[in-house]
């Protein structure tokens, strides 16, 4: 048996890269999935084609619905939750993923660059981990599962904001382990750097990849969107884990 058999996952930023991970894992353990989007329609759709496509690669051939929503707006959360309500009557994951990353010169952040990266990857967080807890605490159980980031645990030089978010993230995650104990555990994921075949060459994040930076990492390899899914699909199930940072890395802060 799926070990997610019967239950509901919603998974925010599910369009792409890492939560598009995340959401076939999570469907091909047997989770109904909700994939939530800001502007990547074609992106999302495609997305719940593959899990309800047996026999595909990827497809579970299960169920699932694609919501457009701008999870760091309170209207746009509440209209997402409803929309789970509607179409599963439950929710038992909830996988706040949604995230934006870009350099910038402490000196030079705007105060829109501020706003901006504080309200996608932290504020997110805080309003759809609000909307679940009261539909988990009816249920009598639940999971949340917050994507941090290896910049929320070391200091990146011209990422300051960016990291302030992710540290807000895990504080959040362990502020929320113990006030929404005992039904609802929270953890958190915290990836280090993460490839993606349509990654580029100029993204930001790219510079992070280079063949020098892969060599000091134990593994000798950057991770991948299964890597940190198979870590969500893990705490997922795990009953006796919470106000945990799960770092995936490949070992690159043991060095």
């Amino acid at each position: 048996m799926r070990t997610l058999e019967g239950q509901v996952a919603l998974v925010t930023g599910a369009a792409k890269r890492v939560g598009r991970s995340i959401a076939l894992r999570l469907a091909a353990e047997g989770a109904a999935v909700v994939a939530n989007y800001a502007t990547s329609n074609a992106e999302a759709e495609a997305l719940v084609r593959e899990i309800e496509a047996p026999g595909q690669a990827g497809g579970a051939g299960g169920r699932a619905i694609a919501v457009k929503a701008d999870v760091s707006k309170r209207a746009d959360v509440e209209k997402l939750f409803a929309a789970t309500q509607r179409e599963f009557g439950r929710l038992d994951i909830l996988v706040n993923n949604a995230g934006i990353f870009f350099p910038a010169r402490f000196e030079e952040i705007t105060d829109e660059q501020w706003d901006r990266i504080l309200n996608t990857n932290l504020r997110s967080h805080f309003l759809c981990s609000q909307a679940a807890a009261p539909i988990m605490k009816r249920q009598g159980r639940g999971k949340i599962i917050n994507i941090s980031s290896l910049g929320g645990l070391l200091a990146w030089p011209s990422y300051t904001h960016y990291c302030v978010s992710k540290a807000g993230v895990i504080m959040l995650t362990k502020c929320l382990a113990r006030s929404l104990a005992p039904e609802i555990l929270v953890n958190s994921v915290a990836p280090g750097t993460i490839h993606f075949p349509d990654q580029p060459s100029g993204d930001p994040m790219h510079d992070v990849w280079a063949e020098d930076y892969i060599r000091r990492v134990p593994l000798h390899r950057t991770g991948t969107g299964d890597d940190v899914a198979g870590a969500v699909a893990y705490l997922a199930t795990a009953e006796f884990v919470t106000g945990q940072v799960i770092v995936v890395d490949g070992g690159r802060t043991l060095v």
